[in-house]
């Protein structure tokens, strides 16, 4: 890989006369310029106008340092080595850019939200915390924000109309909370060029009595699993599936991003199930969470649940390879990378950068790769309407607790991270796409063949079915650890599916309980049902759904050619 920044003469002199310095002309700027921005939605003259605004809005914090954190993908990478660098050297504001595990960041966050004291000045986390942040009010909502104390900070070429994702990060007062800097999808991976090859075909219908596809349903995705585990090919020894089950904080996110609503256990409704969502906690018309187990109309402990996780420990025992019940999120991410892997449920796209390298098996010798992406099969509880994958948006989020001066220094780095001038670049490098204007730029349409399908996905309206864990939690850091806690008994085989799954939803209320007492959230904070059984609400329509007579249906596989189709 090649270096990720090369200082130019105007940025080590900068750097090295003490890092801060008020640069009264564009020297470091068009430095910055000719060295890093081959490609841009702006032109040179336009670009220069940006940073010659990032340059005056900053005189009066410039000596300032402060500190950011995010979680380590290879976007963030760009920006802490890249464009951190950059715009201390153009602004003159020292920025210490620090690069963590994401659980890290939510315990980092969660402790300044609970002391008061700054521990960042700005956090790239997740908008799946936007529940979290709209009923405490912790965060500085950014729609105040930008008509307030931040008014002469925010950059008049921000242009919010152009990202995609600030819906996940607003709130249900209308309100933007955080400012998308990355955004990236689960997706089904496939070994496109096994799954085309005529003997492997004739090989899978001859078996299975149907063609071999990407798979609609799990039915099919485990048949598909099941066919290609132990099978050699290129003298390999193939798995039909790829997973991790260490108990870590990232098995949470593995079912919270989406599994359990991809299996079909929350309700209908975009982005998220209503009045039950994706963690089976079930709210009221005013949003107040009173739920997660069915005693209380939820459904983390659902039938459609225990399908999820049985269905997930079953292939992750027979399909995976014998080291992935020990591998965490990030540890996994590359091995489809490694040649032996026929499918994977879902693969965070945020990985599609470390899968593009020539040099892996995975690739062909043009550049192409050997695999694809689709929309991931959903399970047997699965009904139209609902929600069909998780879409992670990585956004920038100050602090009520960070003084003035040091929210608006940070909150011009958020911009500068996510400015059309630098945002083809960052993207091209970790295509974690936050831009309309990128998205449809040339170059993307240009390498779009290389990238398996990733492009196609993010500029078709389709995207908008991948969303991020909505209003329905109401505090995401106490809540999230609890599933990685749980589901990592049923992973393990400590418990069975059902056993880990009550254990799960009764600690999510015993936590919501004690929001309810303490009355922290006031009236948007949970206030929980009384319990009236399970049977009570089974009987009811929608989620908590009874138990299906046939968890496994019909087996449905496409063509990848007509799925494609409906992308463009």
């Amino acid at each position: 890989m090649k270096c990720l920044y090369r200082s130019s003469t105007a940025m080590g002199l900068a750097l090295m006369m003490g890092g801060s310095p008020a640069f009264a002309d564009m020297e470091a700027a068009r430095a910055f310029l000719d060295e890093r921005i081959e490609r841009s939605a702006l032109t040179r003259e336009q670009q220069e106008e940006e940073l010659q605004w990032f340059i005056d809005a900053a005189e009066p914090y410039q000596g300032m340092s402060i500190n950011v954190v995010s979680e380590t993908i290879a976007t963030h990478e760009y920006e802490s080595q890249v464009l951190a660098p950059a715009f201390t050297a153009i602004t003159g504001i020292e920025v210490t850019h620090d690069l963590i595990g994401e659980g890290d960041v939510v315990e980092r966050l969660q402790t300044q939200m609970q002391t008061g004291e700054n521990v960042y000045d700005m956090y790239v986390n997740d908008a799946d915390l936007i529940g979290t942040h709209w009923r405490y009010q912790q965060v500085r909502n950014l729609t105040d924000f930008i008509a307030g104390e931040g008014a002469e900070v925010t950059n008049p070429n921000l242009d919010l109309e152009d990202f995609i994702g600030t819906s996940s990060a607003t709130g249900p007062d209308g309100k933007l909370y955080q400012l998308p800097v990355q955004q990236f999808a689960n997706l089904y991976w496939f070994r496109h060029d096994w799954f085309t090859d005529p003997e492997i075909m004739a090989d899978f219908e001859e078996q299975y009595g149907y063609e071999l596809g990407v798979p609609v349903n799990w039915s099919a995705y485990e048949d598909i699993a099941e066919f290609f585990t132990g099978r050699e090919i290129d003298g390999q020894t193939v798995y039909g599936n790829m997973d991790y089950g260490r108990r870590h904080p990232s098995l949470g996110w593995r079912f919270t991003d989406a599994w359990m609503s991809m299996a079909g256990m929350g309700d209908k409704g975009l982005p998220n199930g209503v009045p039950v969502d994706e963690w089976g906690i079930r709210v009221n018309d005013d949003f107040q969470p009173v739920g997660s187990c069915m005693s209380r109309g939820g459904a983390t402990n659902s039938p459609a649940a225990v399908y999820a996780i049985e269905k997930y420990k079953n292939w992750l025992e027979n399909y995976a390879p014998p080291q992935a019940p020990g591998m965490t999120f990030s540890e996994a991410g590359p091995v489809p990378g490694q040649g032996a892997i026929a499918q994977q449920m879902f693969l965070y796209t945020t990985f599609v950068a470390s899968l593009v390298d020539p040099e892996l098996p995975v690739m062909n010798e043009d550049g192409t790769p050997k695999w694809r992406l689709a929309p991931s099969p959903h399970g047997a509880y699965w009904e139209e309407g609902m929600k069909v994958g998780y879409q992670d948006v990585g956004s920038a989020t100050l602090m009520q607790s960070t003084p003035v001066d040091r929210a608006q220094a940070a909150w011009l780095y958020a911009q500068f991270i996510a400015s059309k001038t630098v945002d083809i670049e960052k993207s091209h490098y970790g295509l974690t796409f936050i831009r309309e204007s990128t998205l449809n730029h040339e170059s993307f349409t240009e390498r779009a063949p290389r990238l398996g399908g990733l492009v196609e996905f993010y500029r078709s309206p389709e995207r908008e079915n991948w969303t991020d864990t909505g209003f329905n939690v109401p505090d995401y850091p106490r809540l999230a650890q609890l599933w990685w806690q749980n589901i990592g008994d049923a992973s393990s085989g400590a418990k069975t599916a059902q056993e880990a799954l009550d254990s799960l939803c009764e600690a999510q209320e015993s936590v919501m309980e004690r929001l309810e007492r303490a009355g922290v959230q006031g009236d948007i904070g949970p206030m929980l049902n009384e319990e009236m059984g399970a049977e009570h609400w089974l009987e009811q329509p929608g989620a908590p759904k009874p138990k299906l007579d046939n968890e496994d249906p019909e087996p449905v596989t496409i063509a990848y050619d007509e799925l494609i189709k409906s992308w463009q």
